[in-house]
C-alpha cells in the first residue's frame, strides 16, 4: 500500500507539473500577456503550488514554448532556392518579427525577466541567431572565406537590429505602428546586409 501510495503522489505531482506547463504553453499562443497568476488559474492549481515546480516565471515559459519555435530551415523555406543574401536576411527579419508580434506577451515577459535579473545568466529560447546564421549561409565561401571576421561582425549587426527588442522600441518608444516597424527594420537589416556584400575592398 505504501508503495502505491508513493507512486500516486508521484503521478499527481508528474499531472500538475504538465498542467502548468500546458497553461503556459495555450496562453503564448494568445500573444497576451503571460503571468504566473493567468497560468495557475487556466491551471487550475494555486499560484503557489505553480512557484513549488518552477522558481520563477521565465524558467517556466521558456519550457513552455520549446516545441513552438520553428527551425530556421521552416522559417526560410520561402526562399530556400534562394542565394542572395539581403533577400534572405529580409526574409528571416520578417518571419521572426511577425512570429514576435504573434507571441508577443510570452516575449515581453522573457525579455522583462532577463533586464531585471541582469546578473543571472537565462537560457531565453529565441530564433534571431539560428536564422540570421541560415539566413547568411551564402556567405560562407564568400566573405566567410575572404574576411571571416567581418562576417562575424555582421551577424553580431544583425542580432541588434533584428530583435524583438529593436520592435518594441520602434512601437513603444518611437510610436510607430507594428507594420511601419516591420518594414523599417527590414530595411535596416537589408542595408546592412548589402553593405558588408559591397564593401569596395572585398570587390
Amino acid at each position: 500500500m505504501a508503495e502505491q501510495s508513493t507512486a500516486g503522489r508521484v503521478n499527481q505531482k508528474l499531472r500538475t507539473r504538465k498542467a502548468i506547463v500546458q497553461a503556459a504553453a495555450d496562453l503564448s499562443a494568445t500573444g497576451r500577456e503571460v503571468t504566473m497568476p493567468e497560468i495557475a488559474r487556466v491551471a487550475l492549481v494555486s499560484e503557489a503550488t505553480a512557484y513549488r515546480y518552477f522558481p520563477d516565471l521565465a524558467s517556466l515559459l521558456g519550457e513552455a514554448i520549446a516545441d513552438q519555435l520553428p527551425s530556421a530551415a521552416e522559417a526560410l523555406e520561402p526562399v530556400a532556392d534562394c542565394d542572395d543574401p539581403v533577400i534572405r536576411i529580409a526574409a528571416a527579419t520578417e518571419f521572426l518579427l511577425r512570429h514576435v508580434l504573434s507571441r508577443q506577451g510570452v516575449v515581453r515577459a522573457l525579455i522583462a525577466a532577463t533586464i531585471t535579473r541582469p546578473g543571472k545568466p537565462h537560457a531565453r529560447p529565441g530564433l534571431r541567431f539560428g536564422l540570421i546564421d541560415s539566413a547568411l549561409a551564402p556567405l560562407d565561401d564568400s566573405l566567410g572565406a575572404t574576411d571571416p571576421a567581418a562576417l562575424a561582425q555582421l551577424k553580431r549587426d544583425l542580432a541588434v537590429v533584428v530583435s524583438a527588442e529593436a520592435l518594441f522600441s520602434l512601437t513603444d518608444l518611437h510610436g510607430l505602428d507594428p507594420e511601419e516597424a516591420v518594414v523599417s527594420i527590414v530595411h535596416t537589416a537589408t542595408t546592412l546586409t548589402r553593405a558588408a556584400c559591397e564593401e569596395p575592398s572585398r570587390g
